[in-house]
């Protein structure tokens, strides 16, 4: 089973390509430049590299959320159009269950935080058992105190990773075990996109190109700003 996986979540972009969960090859650039000037790229050059033909890959795998809400669109939009030309399935990926799959510890927490800004996260927690990673809450918007709340009931250890690790490590410098996570598996990567997406097939839990959107746990800076002007001219009214 080929699967073609793509992550624009956050400033970083990458492509992978597996066969059966091998990793065949796998492109990453953090150079915060435009997603949309470099994922299809990356893409024609890891199927180029690679000598795979679109036409032979079965799945197409995308970190539909949390993250950037233009990265994540610029995502969710390639792989559609990739998909829906073949009639091949999707894979809706969480981007912080992603995060999970790429790490190589065999024990321990691993908690995902993707910086939402407004001092808070888009986080979920995950407890590795010989390496595989089960879920041990949904993703979720929350502050950083409310998380470092929940973190203090651990007794494990605690691996950060995502874009909001490091300011996370330094408001949890009186948690003793927690550890912030090497850069080089820090973020996110489009390998692990397809080793969760590997894990839907499995389950059946794949999706049509139609039904692939992306996925935000907080409405965009600007639907919250016409909310909020709109809801102070509601009590202004009253």
């Amino acid at each position: 089973m080929k699967i073609l996986a793509v992550d624009t979540s956050a400033s970083p972009v990458s492509v992978a390509l597996t066969d059966n969960s091998r990793l065949v090859g796998e492109l990453y650039l953090n150079i915060k430049t435009t997603h949309s000037q470099t994922l299809m790229p990356l893409i024609e050059s890891i199927l180029k590299t690679t000598n795979t033909n679109i036409n032979d890959i079965d799945i197409f795998a995308v970190n539909a959320g949390p993250g950037s809400f233009t990265g994540v669109r610029i995502g969710v939009a390639s792989i559609k159009g990739l998909s829906m030309p073949l009639n091949k399935p999707c894979a809706s990926v969480s981007t912080l269950e992603s995060m999970a799959y790429c790490m190589p510890y065999k024990n321990g927490i691993v908690c995902a935080v993707m910086d939402a800004r407004c001092s808070q996260v888009y986080n979920a927690i995950f407890r590795l058992n010989d390496s595989i990673p089960e879920r041990l809450t949904p993703d979720r918007a929350l502050s950083i105190d409310e998380l470092s709340a929940e973190l203090k009931t651990y007794s494990e250890n605690i691996y950060l990773v995502g874009d909001g690790a490091e300011i996370c490590s330094k408001a949890f410098s009186d948690i003793p075990n927690i550890s912030l996570t090497p850069e080089n598996i820090r973020f996110q990567h489009a390998y692990g996109t397809a080793i969760a997406a590997q894990k839907m097939a499995e389950q059946n839990a794949l999706c049509t190109s139609d039904s692939l959107m992306p996925i935000y746990l907080r409405l965009p800076q600007a639907e919250r700003e016409l909310k909020a002007k709109q809801q102070k001219n509601i009590k202004g009214d009253n």
